[in-house]
């Protein structure tokens, strides 16, 4: 029997041309011009927020609502963090386009501070995503890949929030994001709370 394309490997396969075709069908759509490198720049952002909320949510939302989807979902964390990965390579693609294509626009709207917290960021997405395989997670240890994934999807949780909650002020569309990414954090922190109460003293 062929393996079903939404479980496990064959899901980051899927999911990364679904990435691939929304990126290129949002250029088309804008004509593959230079504004469009702004939009596929939106694109991604989008769909790497959507992706990391359903990976950093996964075992919150199964240990409250254990349900098919909520098993799916814990079950393939892995890939859809993978997929969260390419997302956002993505994104770094299309920053890189719009500065080539509009320099002085590019110069204009980033800052050196923006260039450090997203380089961290972008060091941690790519050392989680190297230990995201079993072979490199036990090179490195259960200590230190616990706190690697623990404190690097924090420290992108934060970046998210900052990115969308300093656009809200001005696009108050925005703050769906804002109240989704809060949702998510205060749902791992009460099963968080639960875990530790169900567990044995």
């Amino acid at each position: 029997m062929q393996r079903s394309l939404l479980e496990g490997w064959p899901l980051l396969g899927t999911l990364t041309v679904l990435l691939a075709a929304i990126v290129l069908g949002d250029a088309a759509a804008h004509g593959f011009d230079a504004e469009s490198t702004r939009a596929a720049i939106r694109v991604t952002a989008r769909t790497s927020f959507v992706l990391f909320c359903l990976a950093y949510s996964a075992a919150a939302l199964v240990r409250f609502w254990p349900n098919a989807w909520t098993r799916w979902q814990r079950r393939n964390r892995r890939q859809i963090g993978l997929a969260f990965a390419v997302s956002h390579g993505m994104h770094a693609l299309a920053i890189g386009a719009f500065a080539l294509a509009l320099p002085d626009t590019f110069r204009q709207e980033t800052s050196v501070g923006m260039f450090v917290a997203g380089g961290i960021g972008y060091l941690f997405i790519a050392l989680m995503a190297a230990t995201s395989f079993d072979r490199t997670a036990a090179a490195i240890g259960p200590r230190a890949w616990r706190w690697l994934h623990g404190f690097g999807a924090f420290y992108i949780w934060v970046g998210f929030l900052n990115g969308f909650g300093s656009r809200a002020p001005m696009k108050p569309g925005y703050w769906a994001f804002v109240a989704v990414l809060l949702a998510v954090m205060a749902l791992r922190l009460l099963a968080l709370r639960r875990k530790k109460i169900a567990a044995p003293a």
